[in-house]
């Protein structure tokens, strides 16, 4: 199936998939008026699949925020923030509440979507994050934007990359037609200087000079991107903000933005950390900037008539940071506990999925993938199995979850989700085992008086691990 206007229905997707894990937590209550519980709104009705419909094969847009905290949305509980246009992608589609990153920092994250597979799967997953010029993601490794490629779709990257850098890493070397964006971890937003100094805005693999607020060229390009004749071609758009990722620099704030550029060019290596900077205030307005910016370019893709055959999946690369609102979720970003790999998840087809729909499966970045191969009408490498399961089956075709396992590791820290029960050792080395149905918040450790679950879940991991790259060093 490579046209753009070949059609699928319930019979093209060949076979059972399987999919996510079984009946997640029950959620407890957010403090937001709006949101009566982080499992449910007023407005939601649980997830059902609306059945047999035929549509083209869909546009992907995948939009990703940067370090943004699973209740940072005010759909998601936000007390104090307000996201008018993501609480609306959600009441036209779905949200998911028991969804999780494929790791608890940014580039592990980025491998684990791009790929479909555990971060540990190759050499560059290791870096957690890339900081090492020589890291980056294998060219030769199968991406969702190569297969896709291969598939007859136009694919683009926009925004943070940070799978490796130039001179051998680059999206436009794994599958990306189109690269517009920075390759590192962090920049200074309107200087674009990252965190060695160094200019970090390019157009393809030749940088490429604006220094306007970062946010605003992101948005601009990706409402260009979807508007633009693709030659009858369907389209990828992997979008990555960096917002709302230090440094705390809101559109305006030029002088911060001169202070921060001067301790750089000064020779201050962690100016960019920003960490006598911010505040909650300033965390706001960079997330409802970032939630203007997503608004701005799904009225570009409604303005070009191409919304109702184009799926849109929203999600962050990891847990919070500092001024992040998790509540009531333990730990952040950089942690394997719930704050640190739990975030927003929103998916809109308007072609085969109804609004305004909740659901509690367990889903985490690799699912996405499996699912976007499948709804292209395409496979994973042969050589290169994935570790995400699509959810085709059961958002397209209502099919019930299968039981599986979510696992994560990182140095010094793992954990694995079976059903509501999470096994986590952190760094103190110590084995816990938390019920998540009734403890979200991660505190009622349950490993004294479930030994036999706790040895069944730790060995399940181990069994993971031993299939894994061991880290260096």
């Amino acid at each position: 199936m490579s046209s753009s206007d070949s059609t699928f229905s319930r019979r093209a997707f060949a076979g059972a998939v399987s999919v996510t894990a079984a009946a997640a937590a029950g959620l407890g209550a957010s403090p937001a008026a709006a949101a009566e519980s982080h499992g449910q709104t007023p407005s939601e009705r649980p997830f059902r699949a609306a059945g047999d419909r035929r549509s083209r094969r869909p546009n992907i847009l995948f939009i990703l925020g940067d370090d943004l905290g699973w209740a940072d949305l005010s759909s998601y509980g936000s007390p104090n923030i307000r996201t008018p246009h993501l609480d609306a992608l959600a009441r036209q589609g779905v949200r998911f509440t028991d969804a999780y990153s494929g790791s608890a920092t940014c580039s592990p994250t980025r491998f684990s979507l791009y790929t479909g597979r555990y971060p540990g799967r190759t050499p560059g997953g290791l870096a957690e994050p890339i900081a090492d010029r020589t890291a980056g993601l294998d060219p030769t490794h199968p991406t969702l934007a190569s297969l896709l490629k291969e598939a007859g779709y136009a694919t683009a990257l926009i925004g943070k990359w940070h799978a490796g850098y130039l001179p051998d890493h680059s999206p436009t070397r794994s599958g990306w037609d189109t690269f517009f964006g920075n390759f590192g971890g962090a920049l200074e937003y309107y200087s674009k200087l990252g965190l060695g100094g160094e200019y970090d805005l390019y157009e393809g693999d030749a940088t490429y000079k604006d220094l306007r607020y970062y946010t605003r060229i992101i948005t601009e390009r990706a409402s260009e991107y979807v508007t633009r004749d693709h030659g009858g071609k369907p389209w990828l758009l992997n979008l990555n903000f960096t917002t709302p990722h230090w440094p705390w620099i809101a559109d305006g704030d030029t002088a911060e933005s001169a202070e921060i550029v001067r301790r750089i060019k000064a020779g201050d290596g962690r100016a960019l950390w920003h960490q006598d900077g911010g505040s909650i205030d300033k965390y706001r307005e960079m997330v409802e900037d970032l939630d203007r910016s997503v608004g701005e370019v799904l009225k570009a893709l409604k303005r070009s008539g191409q919304e109702k055959d184009t799926l849109v999946v929203f999600s962050s690369d990891n847990g919070g940071e500092r001024f992040s609102y998790n509540w009531p979720l333990s730990g952040n970003k950089a942690s394997l506990q719930e704050g640190g790999i739990r975030v927003p998840n929103i998916v809109r087809w308007p072609a085969r999925l109804d609004g305004g729909q909740v659901s509690r499966v367990p889903v985490f970045s690799p699912d996405w993938t499996a699912t976007l191969l499948e709804v292209a009408g395409t496979r994973p490498h042969r050589a290169y199995p994935l570790d995400g399961v699509s959810l085709a089956g059961y958002l397209l075709r209502g099919e019930r979850p299968a039981e599986r396992d979510l696992f994560w590791r990182v140095r010094g820290e793992r954990a694995l989700r079976r059903g509501n029960w999470k096994y986590y050792r952190g760094k103190a080395g110590r084995d816990q085992l938390f019920d998540l149905a009734g403890d979200i918040r991660e505190q009622a450790d349950k490993a004294a008086v479930e030994p036999a679950r706790l040895a069944e879940l730790r060995a399940a991991w181990e069994s993971v691990n031993a299939g894994l790259l061991p880290y260096p060093g």
